[in-house]
C-alpha cells in the first residue's frame, strides 16, 4: 500500500475519534517562515520526503505563489502524528502573511480551535504577528508560539548565550502583553492563554535547517541551548535535525497543548452562533456529535480544474456524506452534495463521510459563499466573519475581447464569491468593472489570475485610491422635504465616538444581535443608555437613532425612511464616497396621511436631501485611508528611507537601532503609497526590506480637499460645483 493511502486510511479512521483531532491554523507576519515551518511537519508526517522540505513550499500550490514566494491562498493539510502512543488526526490550515491577504486569516479562525503563531527571531513580534493574534481571539482560538530563525541569532548575528536568551524572552513578552491585553475582557476564557516555556506553549528553532526544541523536548533529549549553538556554529545541521526533528517538537506541542473539538466547541459555539443556546442543534454542535444534524461552516471556496467549485469548511454537528441535499444560509432551495473530501495540500482526496470535528472538502454546494453556513435543517446561521481591514484601491477592469465580457462577469461573481474582502461592481452597459480590494498586490494578483487561470486577456486601469467621507462637528436641525411637499423630516448629525466606531467594526455591536446585547455593547463603547435604547439601524459605520414619539404612519414609512438614508449614507454629498462614523437622529417627521402621497418617490428623496443638508452642516470633510509603514535598512541608507516616507505626505514616527539595522517606522496616505516598493528600491540600492500595514482612514489635509474632491467628481462624471452650503475649505 502506497504511503499516501496509508495516511488517507489513517485519516479516516481517526475522523470519528474527536478527543484525537488537533484543528490548527499556522499564522504569522509575511516571511517568518509559516510555510517552511508546514512543509517540515508534512515531511514529519510522511507527506513530502524529508530532503525537499523546507524548499518545496508543498503548501503554496499556485503558480504566483511560487513565483512570488509568498502565500496568497490559505491551503488545507490532514495529517497524522503520534504522541504519548496516541495516534492523532492534525487538520492543518497554512494562512498567508502578507497584509493584503489577510481575510483569507480570518476566515481560516473560524474553522480551527488553535493557532500556532511563528515569530522570527531576529525581527520580532511585528504588526502583522499582532492583527493575527487579534483574528484567532476573536474568534475564541488558543495561541501557541514558535520562535523561528533562531539559527540566524547563533549563526549571523554572533549573539552570546545570554544575549539571546534575553532577545527571545524579549519575543515571549511582546506576544503574552499582546495577548493579554486582547483577552483580558473575554468572559468565555477562564484559563491564562498567554504563552510559557516551562510548560511547553513555546517552541524555538529553524524551520529552514529543520531543527527545534521546546522545553519538554530538552528534558527528553537532554539537549541544552549550549549544546544547540555549539553544533549550529559547527555547521553540524543535519545532526541538530536528527537529534531534535522539528516536526516532534511541534506536533507534539499542537497535541498536547490545543483543545481537541470536544473541549473547544462548547467554548467556541456561544461566540460564534447567536441561535437558540437551549435548541437541539445549539446541543448537538457543543457535544460534537456525528449523529445530529449536519452543521458546517464554510470558510473557504476554491475552484478545482476538474471538480468544478470546492467548497472547504468545518463540520460542528453531523455527518456530511455524498447525496445529502442541504439547506444554504439566505438561499432559497436545498444544494446536494456531490462528493466528499479531506485536503492533501494541494490535492483533495475523497472519502465517504466526515462526521462532526473536522475540517472537509464539499463539491455541490453551489449557493455556498465563504461565511455560508450549510445545514440539513434550517437553522439560525453562524455569526459573519467580521473582516479587520475595508477595501483601501480601486482598480478598473476591462475585457480586451467584447466576445469575453460575459464570461469575465461571470469570473468576478465567481472571485467575489471566494473573497468577501474583494468588492466588485460590474457596470454591463459600459462593459467596465471596478474590483475593490486590500492593496496594489490583492488587486495585481486577482488580475493575473483572471488571465493565467481563466484564459482572458484584460487591460486594467490605474489604481484609484477609495476615500471615505466622515462629518467633523454637529448639525444643527435639518428639514427635508418631498418633492410634492407634503412629508417633512427633520435630522441632526453628529460623529460618532471612535470606540463605537471600532466595535461596530470588530462585530461586537449589530442588527444581527438580540436587542439587550447590541444595548450593553453600545453603552460599553461609550454611547448614553437613552440614545443607545432609540437605535433603529446600522448601516456601515453610521448609527440611525429614532427620536421621534407617535407620529402616525411613521412604522409603514420607516422602511422607506432608511432607504433613503442608506442611499445618502453610500454616496456622500462631497464626492458620492461612503459615509463612516456618524450618528443620525430622526427628531419628527410630518407625514401626509394618504400612503398613496408618502411612496418611495416621497420619502426616499426627502431623506437623502435632508441626510446630505446635514452632513454639510456638521461640516463633512473627506477621509484618506493611510498605512503604517515599517522599513528595516542598513545605517548608510536610513535618511533615503525616511526621506520616502516624508515625500509621500507621510510622518516619520520612531527610528531606532534593531540588530545591524535601523528600523525606520511612520504612516503614510494609501493614494501616495502607490510605486513605493520600486521607489523604496532604488532609494536604497535594494538593500531595503519593509511592509505596510492598513491603519484606517484619517481627515485628508483642508489644502488638498478641494482638489481631491473635484478630481473624483470629475472621474465619476458628476457636476463640477459643490454645494453653495460647503464653503468651509
Amino acid at each position: 500500500m502506497g504511503r499516501r493511502k496509508k495516511i488517507v486510511q489513517e485519516c479516516e479512521t481517526l475522523m470519528d475519534k474527536p478527543e484525537q483531532i488537533r484543528n490548527i491554523a499556522i499564522a504569522a507576519h509575511v516571511d517568518h517562515g509559516k510555510t517552511t515551518l508546514t512543509d517540515n511537519l508534512l515531511a514529519g508526517a510522511g507527506m513530502i520526503s524529508d530532503e525537499t522540505a523546507g524548499e518545496q513550499l508543498a503548501m503554496d500550490t499556485e503558480e504566483d505563489e511560487q513565483e512570488r514566494g509568498i502565500t496568497i491562498d490559505a491551503a488545507n493539510v490532514s495529517m497524522t502524528h503520534e504522541y504519548e502512543d496516541t495516534n492523532h488526526l492534525i487538520n492543518l490550515i497554512d494562512t498567508p502573511g502578507h497584509v493584503d491577504f489577510g481575510g483569507d486569516v480570518t476566515r481560516a479562525m473560524r474553522a480551527v480551535d488553535g493557532a500556532l503563531v511563528v515569530v522570527d527571531a531576529v525581527e520580532g513580534a511585528m504588526p502583522q504577528t499582532e492583527t493575527v493574534l487579534r483574528q484567532a481571539l476573536r474568534e475564541g482560538v488558543k495561541p501557541t508560539l514558535f520562535i523561528n530563525k533562531v539559527d540566524r541569532l547563533i549563526s549571523e548575528l554572533q549573539e552570546g548565550p545570554e544575549e539571546m536568551q534575553e532577545r527571545l524572552l524579549d519575543v515571549i513578552r511582546d506576544v503574552n502583553e499582546l495577548i493579554r491585553g486582547m483577552t483580558e475582557e473575554m468572559d468565555d476564557i477562564d484559563e491564562d492563554w498567554t504563552v510559557s516555556v516551562e510548560e511547553g506553549t513555546v517552541g524555538f528553532g529553524s524551520a529552514l535547517y529543520k531543527w527545534g526544541v521546546s522545553m519538554p523536548s530538552m528534558q527528553r533529549t537532554g539537549m541544552d541551548f549550549g549544546e544547540i549553538m555549539e553544533l549550529e556554529r559547527a555547521d553540524k545541521r543535519q545532526e541538530l535535525h536528527d537529534r531534535t526533528p522539528l516536526s516532534d517538537v511541534v506536533l507534539d506541542m499542537v497535541c498536547e497543548h490545543f483543545p481537541n473539538p470536544i473541549d473547544a466547541q462548547p467554548r467556541r459555539i456561544p461566540r460564534i452562533w447567536r441561535g437558540d443556546a437551549e435548541s437541539d442543534v445549539a446541543e448537538t454542535m457543543q457535544l460534537v456529535d456525528e449523529d445530529g444534524e449536519v452543521v458546517l461552516m464554510v470558510t473557504d471556496i476554491g475552484i478545482d480544474p476538474h471538480a468544478g467549485e470546492i467548497a472547504a469548511g468545518r463540520v460542528f454537528s453531523g455527518t456530511i456524506e455524498k447525496g445529502q441535499e442541504l439547506y444554504v444560509s439566505g438561499t432559497a432551495g436545498r444544494n446536494r452534495i456531490q462528493s466528499v473530501g479531506i485536503y492533501m495540500g494541494g490535492e483533495r482526496q475523497e472519502v465517504d463521510r466526515v462526521p462532526a470535528g473536522n475540517i472537509a472538502a464539499v463539491t455541490g454546494l453551489r449557493d455556498a459563499i465563504a461565511g455560508s453556513t450549510v445545514s440539513s435543517i434550517e437553522m439560525t446561521p453562524f455569526e459573519s466573519i467580521e473582516h479587520i481591514s475595508e477595501p483601501v484601491i480601486t482598480k478598473s477592469v476591462e475585457a480586451q475581447n467584447m466576445d469575453d465580457l460575459p464570461k469575465l462577469i461571470e469570473t468576478l461573481q465567481q472571485v467575489a464569491k471566494e473573497d468577501p474582502t474583494i468588492q466588485i461592481e460590474i457596470n454591463e452597459d459600459t462593459g467596465e468593472h471596478l474590483i475593490s480590494g486590500q492593496g496594489e498586490l490583492h488587486l495585481e494578483v486577482i488580475g493575473q489570475r483572471i488571465e493565467r487561470n481563466q484564459g482572458i486577456p484584460i487591460n486594467t486601469g490605474e489604481p484609484i485610491v477609495v476615500f471615505r467621507e466622515a462629518p467633523q462637528g454637529d448639525s444643527r436641525e435639518v428639514e427635508g422635504i418631498s418633492p410634492n411637499r407634503h412629508n417633512r423630516f427633520y435630522i441632526t448629525v453628529t460623529p460618532l465616538g471612535e470606540d463605537i466606531v471600532e466595535a461596530i467594526q470588530h462585530g461586537e455591536a449589530s442588527m444581527d444581535m438580540p436587542e439587550l446585547e447590541r444595548r450593553e455593547a453600545l453603552q460599553e463603547a461609550g454611547m448614553d443608555k437613552d440614545t443607545s435604547q432609540n437605535v433603529e439601524h446600522i448601516h456601515n459605520t453610521n448609527v440611525i437613532i429614532d427620536d421621534t414619539k407617535g407620529i402616525q404612519h411613521l412604522n409603514e414609512t420607516m422602511e422607506l425612511v432608511l432607504e433613503g438614508m442608506e442611499e445618502a449614507l453610500n454616496d456622500g454629498p462631497l464626492a458620492a464616497e461612503p459615509v463612516q462614523g456618524s450618528l443620525i437622529r430622526l427628531h419628527d417627521a410630518r407625514l401626509h396621511e394618504d400612503a398613496i402621497h408618502r411612496g418611495p418617490a416621497q420619502v426616499i428623496p426627502a431623506t437623502r436631501q435632508a441626510i446630505h443638508n446635514a452632513l454639510i452642516d456638521a461640516e463633512v470633510r473627506l477621509l484618506e485611508p493611510i498605512q503604517e509603514v515599517r522599513i528595516d535598512v542598513p545605517n548608510d541608507h536610513m535618511g533615503a528611507a525616511s526621506g520616502e516616507i516624508q515625500g509621500r505626505r507621510g510622518r516619520v514616527d520612531d527610528m531606532y537601532q534593531e540588530g545591524d539595522l535601523m528600523v525606520v517606522e511612520g504612516v503614510a496616505p494609501v493614494d501616495e503609497m502607490i510605486g513605493f516598493s520600486s521607489d523604496i528600491r532604488s532609494a536604497t540600492e535594494g538593500r531595503a526590506s519593509w511592509n505596510t500595514e492598513n491603519a484606517g482612514f484619517q481627515v485628508m489635509a483642508d489644502n488638498l480637499q478641494r482638489e481631491t474632491i473635484m478630481e473624483i467628481r470629475e472621474r465619476k462624471g458628476m457636476k463640477q460645483e459643490l454645494h453653495e452650503a460647503i464653503t468651509y475649505f
